[in-house]
């Protein structure tokens, strides 16, 4: 009897193997010979699943998306509001080996997509999806102010993300500052979200 063919499993770990040679080596290195080395595939059984480079880049990258949501979507809603924020922030952060190299691809994939239309729609829908989800977040928190509170909550959002994707940079090449850019997030969070003061 044949053996049945997971073809989705097939693409993820073909995906997979794009952003570990992305995060070693650089986009440039990523080829459908490549990755089938590193997929421990054949150049053909590759081309199965994605016809060209591009296409293995495109869904690599939405791949990369698909585990910063999960990431993020796995802290604790439970957390007070401050504590929360800061364990999404340290979700999207490269502060292990794993993390590292997931990093180094989303960076490659960055710098690529600044002259490839297609990726480059990729990386602004998931922008758009984290900050909706972000925004939404700090509106259920009540972290909105003034008189258009969900709009105000999208700035909040924006600011922290700037925060997130500078630490993250800072510490893809100085990860021996770790420590010191941590403390550095402390202070920005509470610059942007004061502790509340308890009523008299």
């Amino acid at each position: 009897m044949p053996r049945t063919v997971d073809r989705a499993e097939q693409r993820r770990q073909i995906g997979a193997a794009v952003l570990r040679l992305a995060s070693e080596q650089g986009l440039d290195e990523v080829s459908v010979r490549t990755v089938a080395a590193a997929a421990d595939r054949s150049p053909g059984a590759v081309q199965k699943y994605f016809r060209t480079k591009d296409e293995m880049l495109a869904f690599a990258a939405e791949l990369a998306g698909e585990r910063f949501g999960e990431r993020m979507a796995a802290v604790d809603s439970a957390l007070p509001p401050r504590e929360a924020l800061r364990a999404l922030v340290l979700a999207t952060l490269p502060v292990d080996a794993g993390r590292r190299a997931e990093a180094a691809a989303q960076l490659a994939f960055a710098t690529r997509a600044a002259h490839h239309p297609g990726l480059g729609a990729i990386r602004r829908q998931i922008d758009r999806d984290v900050r909706a989800a972000l925004g939404g977040w700090l509106a259920a928190a009540g972290h909105g102010r003034g008189p258009e509170p969900e709009a105000e909550c999208l700035v909040l959002a924006d600011a922290v993300i700037a925060l997130s994707d500078g630490l993250a940079l800072r510490l893809l090449y100085a990860p021996d500052d770790r420590e010191a850019l941590l403390r550095a997030l402390d202070r920005a969070l509470d610059a942007l979200i004061p502790p509340a003061v308890p009523h008299p």
